[in-house]
């Protein structure tokens, strides 16, 4: 018994079937169609002698071309079809027509139709045969923008908006293709007024009119090293020029502020005026003072800054006289800082730091001392610095207070060199005399971990999937500014144990892992993105809601060709409508620890911004972006990170 299965069709077709003295005719409103042939035999017995097992039906199936029947190993008969759309040669045809050998063998003949639907279904067939491949090319090449890593949120459009901020704190001449519409010159006779220096340029600091050389050293430095580590993904996604923009921006201004021999000058604002003015940087026409201050009495500053040109001079080494530049000012500097007997924190002294003490009071110097012999050696290869480094590694670890503890901010650089030293262990293994440094750096970063991934010693919010870290819950706001780092730094060391092919690690009676790192991390940034209770993006022009009224003097008088004078700022300060300017990818100062948020102007500990926080948004967003396919990087371009690039001048060591 046969019978015949149609699986699909597509067309107008119309078969016929013969066996043996039986005819049937089959037409169907469809034309391409799958046949199979199915042969039902009836029960045998269940032993079969030799000769009936050499008897037995043969499978074949025929190809008119070939000129003779081909054997098949299956129980399924193939069966050509012939489409009668080519001419039959005589010889085929009288091969053909020869009866066959195999009785169980069958012919089917199929008639098409409608040949001029069949030659478009082979059209069709065949672009649809050339454009999948080619689809699947361009996917290769051209991967979607969408890079997120596990995350429902657009990690590149987060990351492409968070860079903008920096451009709209721009102080100086203001560039004429800017993306920031509401911006222009300012700022332009900084430092002449009374120290008769060109201190023109830099960033202001927050929503206010004021520029910090500290915090401007720490946004230079992370988003350094940032670059160093993931230079391939920002160039994926076509940011590195940007980004590297932006750290030459902020490193020629840091090179103004050091003026050698002996001193280091931090720009600061009339207090006065900057901070009860309400007014556009573009209409300030008020003297601003600038503080000096001596290298005895800001250790911290000093520090910060040799860290910040030594990193920047990495990046931007293809220009060679800036690099030279940098790397020349920090080595000035640092040793200026650490020869000097008497040190301390610059907001100890009235003279230096007195004005900035309510905004970015520091509580430390040697961490900054210590963070900047380090990146010292990176840039020079000097192990003179990385000597420095490691013998007074503990004695800042130990300057640490412990509110700071965990944290990697503007004023704590424990975690972040704890970091930095392990990496060297990692992948440079340097031995003595710096081992022990390294090994106990090593331990540092694994409790550090460990604190992050348990819920043993820092608590969270509520949030949706994985609650806000709280590391300094008593600063109740702001506390985003804390996540991101630790988002950043905990994805990073991911991508180190990845690097070593270590899936986990210990510490104490805990254990955590590459993956756990990551979620962890993920889990930050995602609520920053919107997974938080109130369903809110903390950064402006992401997501379907976001602050709109950001306390930010620039973003909220509108941009009209009007100069306004101080007295009229206050309208806009108490307005309660929405900014007229939008400042993209500011990252706000976000909820308190009960996820409490005020969108008001006038609660600037809510809605106000600043370019260290917003340097730590971008180093968690670049980390976890996905990496580039078919890098160029044969170590560490499977994670998009380079593993070698940060040991390019210590060549003694490579």
């Amino acid at each position: 018994m046969y019978y015949f299965s149609v699986t699909s069709c597509i067309g107008n077709v119309n078969l016929l079937i013969t066996q043996k003295h039986h005819e049937h005719f089959i037409s169907s409103s469809f034309f391409k169609c799958n046949f199979l042939f199915h042969k039902l035999n009836k029960k045998k017995s269940k032993t079969m002698s030799n000769s009936e097992k050499l008897n037995s039906v043969q499978y074949v199936h025929t190809i008119s071309e070939a000129g003779r029947l081909l054997p098949s190993a299956s129980r399924w008969n193939s069966i050509e079809l012939d489409f009668n759309l080519l001419p039959k040669s005589p010889f085929n045809e009288k091969i053909e027509s020869l009866p066959s050998r195999f009785s169980k063998s069958i012919d089917f003949n199929l008639f098409v139709k409608d040949k001029i639907h069949f030659k478009r279904f082979v059209i069709i067939a065949a672009l649809f045969i050339i454009i999948i491949p080619a689809l699947i090319l361009l996917k290769h090449f051209f991967p979607p923008r969408n890079h997120h890593n596990g995350s429902s949120h657009n990690i590149t459009l987060a990351l492409n908006k968070a860079l903008l901020l920096f451009d709209a704190q721009k102080s100086g001449r203001f560039v004429e293709n800017s993306l920031i519409r509401f911006r222009g010159n300012s700022g332009m006779n900084d430092g002449n007024s009374s120290e008769h220096l060109d201190l023109v340029g830099g960033f202001y600091d927050a929503g206010n009119n004021i520029k910090f050389s500290f915090t401007t050293a720490y946004t230079v430095s992370l988003l350094s090293w940032t670059v160093i580590e993931y230079h391939e993904k920002y160039d994926h996604i076509g940011e590195l020029d940007h980004v590297k923009d932006i750290i030459k921006w902020g490193s020629l201004y840091l090179l103004k502020l050091f003026v050698p021999p002996n001193n280091s000058s931090r720009n600061n604002s009339n207090p006065e005026n900057d901070l009860t003015c309400w007014q556009r940087p573009e209409d300030m026409n008020y003297s601003r003072l600038v503080s000096v201050c001596d290298i005895s009495s800001a250790s911290d500053l000093a520090g910060e800054m040799s860290a910040a040109m030594s990193a920047a001079s990495l990046v931007l080494k293809e220009d060679e006289n800036i690099a030279e530049k940098l790397v020349k000012a920090a080595e000035e500097l640092f040793i200026l800082a650490i020869g000097t007997e008497k040190q301390g924190t610059y907001t100890t002294n009235d003279d230096c730091g007195g004005k900035a003490r309510q905004f970015y009071d520091s509580t430390s110097y040697k961490d900054e001392l210590v963070w900047g012999g380090l990146w010292l050696f990176f840039a020079t290869g000097n192990k003179t610095y990385l000597k420095y480094a490691t013998e007074n590694f503990a004695s800042a670890v130990k300057e640490q207070v412990d509110s700071d503890e965990g944290v990697f901010d503007w004023n704590n650089k424990i975690t972040a060199t704890s970091i930095l030293l392990t990496r060297i262990r990692y992948f440079r293994d340097l031995g003595y005399p710096y081992e022990s440094s390294f090994i106990s750096s090593t331990i540092n970063t694994d409790l550090l971990m460990c604190s992050y991934t348990s819920d043993t010693k820092y608590s969270k919010t509520e949030g949706d999937s994985c609650g806000l870290i709280l590391l300094k819950p008593s600063t109740n706001p702001p506390l985003l500014q804390y996540a991101v780092t630790a988002s950043f730094l905990s994805k990073l060391y991911s991508d180190y144990l990845q690097l070593l092919r270590t899936t986990s690690r210990s510490c104490s009676d805990s254990v955590f892992s590459s993956e756990s790192l990551q979620k962890f991390s993920q889990s930050q940034v995602n609520y920053i993105l919107g997974d938080n209770p109130l369903k809110m993006s903390y950064v402006v022009g992401y997501g379907d809601t976001y602050p709109v009224q950001v306390h930010h003097r620039a973003a909220s008088i509108p941009w009209d060709g009007k100069q306004r004078i101080c007295s009229e700022g206050n309208q806009w300060l108490n307005s309660e409508k929405a900014n007229p300017n939008t400042l993209l990818g500011a990252m706000v100062a976000g909820p308190n620890k009960d996820d409490v948020f005020s969108d008001e102007r006038s609660q600037p500990w809510f809605t106000e911004p600043n370019i260290a926080s917003n340097a730590g948004l971008v180093a968690a967003l670049i980390a976890l972006h996905d990496p580039p396919t078919g890098s160029s990087n044969p170590i560490g371009g499977i994670l998009g990170i380079d593993k070698n690039g940060m040991f390019e001048n210590v060549k003694e060591f490579s």
